[in-house]
């Protein structure tokens, strides 16, 4: 088990109200033993003019359950943030829901690397992100 604090999807949906994640949907339905998933609705606040899932959406995404995953990965009193972002966008989405799994490929003391696929509902890789962490003090 990664998990240093104690953590559910209905307090991590709880800590996001009134965030961008509330605005965009997104929703946390599961932590694993080293995995956080969440979900995104493909709907007018995710899409592009195309009508298709929109890259910045999806980009928020995989960065909200790397990064909440990265914060319950250290003590109370340190936090971690986004240093890097990259995402590479494989397939569209029209309708449904995205599904972003977020596992760990470094947990160190100053900074973490973690590794984002997003799906479709039927299983089909949509996007593929890596997001490195700073780990730091709380001001």
């Amino acid at each position: 088990m990664i998990w240093k604090i104690a953590v559910t999807p209905e307090e991590l949906n709880h800590r996001c109200r009134g965030t961008l994640v509330d605005h965009l949907g997104i929703e946390f339905i599961e932590v694993g033993k080293d995995h956080l998933t969440a979900r995104m609705p493909v709907d007018k606040r995710t899409v592009q003019p195309a009508a298709i899932v929109h890259g910045g959406a999806t980009a928020a995404l995989a960065e909200t359950v790397a990064s909440a995953g990265a914060n319950y990965c250290i003590e109370k009193e340190r936090m971690a943030v986004g240093l890097e972002l990259n995402i590479n966008h494989i397939r569209t989405v029209r309708t449904g829901y995205v599904i972003a799994v977020a596992k760990p490929l470094h947990l160190g003391k100053s900074t973490q690397v973690w590794e984002i696929k997003i799906t479709n509902e039927e299983g089909q890789l949509i996007s593929a992100a890596r997001l490195t962490v700073a780990v730091m003090g709380r001001n």
